[in-house]
């Protein structure tokens, strides 16, 4: 919630960039959906960019289509797609408008020219009287993404805040497990020991999709041997098969 409202802030405020950064299985891309559903239609037009396997020129290219539309000319010269980028942001801000581009995977960009490409469209019809740049850059990505930014200062310099989603604790995992149960009308103290919990927690991470998965399985794996409820033995056993399917 802290890291959604940060990023919802910056946007809001006509900030240039901001970063959200988590392990793999943390919720990057379901807080990225959830931002993009809190955005209103001052906030728009928003890119997803979901693969960030292009050039810088092909960012730029993807970019100018998505938010202006596929250009006639084919494949134009960066030039044109940079003039044609930067007379509908103009138009953009005139209509009140904040233009969005989030960057999943970010962590994958690891040629300089792409995060260059990236910060460079920041300084497009830069208006100080609407903001600090024409769009918001949201870049969102595993822990690495942190290291790649701190390389580009001038990147780094433009962003507005970096968001972190650390794993959860002991006690952060037996809540999340609580409050998944009760959603649903359960209680976990009917479901799980505390030392359950505990050995839940040890065995994922404290990462949000491995508890889903370890969770979930244990518990057909305790509704099928008729028990009670799900001992530390079940969660063990599929951790093990689980780590011997992905050796």
């Amino acid at each position: 919630e802290a890291a959604r409202l940060q990023m919802r802030y910056a946007i809001q405020s006509r900030r240039s960039a901001v970063a959200l950064c988590a392990d793999s299985g943390m919720g990057k891309t379901l807080l990225a959906d959830t931002l993009c559903e809190d955005l209103s239609e001052h906030e728009s037009p928003v890119v997803r960019i979901a693969f960030p396997h292009l050039s810088g020129s092909e960012l730029l290219g993807y970019i100018a289509d998505e938010l202006a539309g596929v250009s006639e000319w084919g494949h134009e010269p960066p030039r044109l797609t940079l003039r044609r980028l930067t007379a509908f942001l103009k138009q953009n801000v005139s209509r009140g408008k904040h233009a969005v581009i989030v960057v999943d995977e970010a962590h994958l960009l690891t040629q300089p020219d792409q995060l260059e490409t990236l910060r460079l469209l920041l300084n497009l019809h830069r208006d100080p009287a609407h903001g600090e740049s024409a769009l918001t850059l949201v870049l969102i990505g595993q822990m690495t993404l942190l290291t790649a930014i701190e390389r580009s200062r001038s990147l780094d310099d433009r962003l507005s805040a970096k968001c972190i989603l650390p794993r959860f604790t002991a006690d952060q995992t037996a809540q999340y497990v609580r409050q998944r149960i009760a959603a649903v009308g359960g209680r976990d103290s009917e479901i799980f020991t505390s030392e359950t919990l505990d050995l839940l927690h040890q065995r994922s991470g404290g990462i949000a999709r491995r508890i889903n998965r370890l969770a979930d399985l244990s518990m057909m794996v305790a509704y099928s041997e008729e028990a009670r409820v799900v001992e530390p033995k079940h969660i063990d056993g599929v951790h093990q098969e689980l780590v011997a399917s992905a050796a």
